[in-house]
């Protein structure tokens, strides 16, 4: 059952690795007919989101609004870092014991170990106490030593977080995060909380993550705009339906450290150090958020070879799409969403490559 009520708590602590921003373009240009378009904008999870729906009746149109903002509220109240009475905080402070915690929590704990065991630790929800090191945690940036950062990484693994059911043991001295994956997850759960209330035409943009429900009411896809990452305005844009985006760079969230050398907020869970390996942006389309969540962090880490490998080979189950931005300007668009996306008319310049399932097709 959907939008089960919580206490509402701050979510103060839980993005640690913060989407870029989409833009949504026309999502709201008035629609014919009865049709109409009702928004709420909130501010949970440590950011601001607004909810549009559309829907020919404006009671049944807010109820639905409110349903889906208590399903997040109630969320936020489970997966804080700082927060006492949240889960996440209660097992990172357990000294190593075992906490039994909520289905929600014990779902999206569950999800987030999957994915880092699928894509070999590029994910890797332990990583706080070194986030926290480099200051993307506090706001208070400053540059580790390596001695500090080897023995940080020595207290992170996700292999070793055990759960079974809704109990969880995470050894004393490591922590938990689920920042990486938290909003894909938690717009999944709104998005299906509208479709129980009868909504079949939304857009929700939680912080940048967009979750489209359905199609707009006139049949037609929703149009996105995607962030520039090499400075203001929107680079391309693209139509999706029904679908998550999710958008993840080192470009927006970043410091310029006394050496003069720029350090993003993604870390390489290997070396503890921001990653810089000629990705500048990527984005992730796929049915679930929580899955474009994960992987817009996991494939930044993996760089564009390993990105496009793992696609190739991960399309079995749980397939998605991918547009990778190089530092060098040139973009990497999958064959299946390559003629959904288009550059805007200044960044023309910029090539445009198709990602190919075989290497006969490229």
């Amino acid at each position: 059952m959907c939008c089960r009520r919580m206490a509402g708590k701050s979510f103060r602590g839980f993005l640690l690795v913060l989407p870029v921003m989409l833009s949504v373009l026309s999502a709201c240009a008035p629609i014919r007919g009865r049709t109409e378009a009702y928004s709420q904008s909130f501010f949970a999870m440590d950011t601001y989101m607004t909810f549009t729906v559309y829907d020919d009746n404006a009671e049944e149109a807010r109820a639905a609004l409110r349903q889906a903002q208590g399903e997040l509220e109630a969320l936020e109240a489970l997966w804080s870092v700082t927060e006492q009475d949240s889960d996440i905080y209660a097992v990172n402070h357990s000294g190593g014991q075992t906490v039994t915690v909520d289905d929600q929590t014990a779902g999206l704990l569950s999800f987030a170990l999957q994915m880092a065991r699928k894509t070999g630790g590029a994910l890797e929800p332990t990583l706080y106490p070194v986030l926290t090191a480099w200051g993307f945690t506090t706001d208070e940036n400053r540059i580790p030593s390596a001695d500090e950062l080897s023995a940080l990484l020595e207290k992170t693994g996700y292999d070793r977080v055990v759960t079974a059911g809704n109990r969880v043991t995470l050894p004393d001295g490591m922590m938990l995060d689920l920042g990486a994956v938290g909003k894909g997850y938690a717009g999944d759960l709104a998005g299906q909380c509208l479709k129980e209330q009868g909504i079949d035409s939304a857009l929700l943009d939680i912080g940048g993550n967009i979750q489209a429900v359905g199609t707009k009411p006139d049949g037609s896809d929703w149009k996105l705009g995607l962030r520039s990452p090499f400075g203001e305005g929107i680079f391309g844009t693209l139509r999706i339906s029904d679908q998550a985006v999710v958008t993840s760079g080192n470009y927006e969230r970043y410091f310029i450290g006394e050496d003069g050398v720029r350090y993003g907020h993604i870390v390489d869970p290997e070396t503890g150090y921001p990653v810089d390996n000629g990705l500048t942006s990527v984005t992730v389309v796929a049915d679930e958020g929580k899955l474009c969540d994960a992987l817009s962090t996991a494939l930044f880490v993996m760089g564009p070879e390993g990105a496009v490998e793992y696609w190739k080979t991960h399309q079995e189950g749980q397939p998605f799409d991918m547009i990778l931005v190089t530092e060098d300007r040139e973009v990497y668009v999958t064959e299946q969403i390559k003629d959904r996306f288009n550059l805007q008319k200044e960044y023309r310049d910029m090539p445009v490559y198709p990602i190919a399932l075989s290497d006969e097709q490229e």
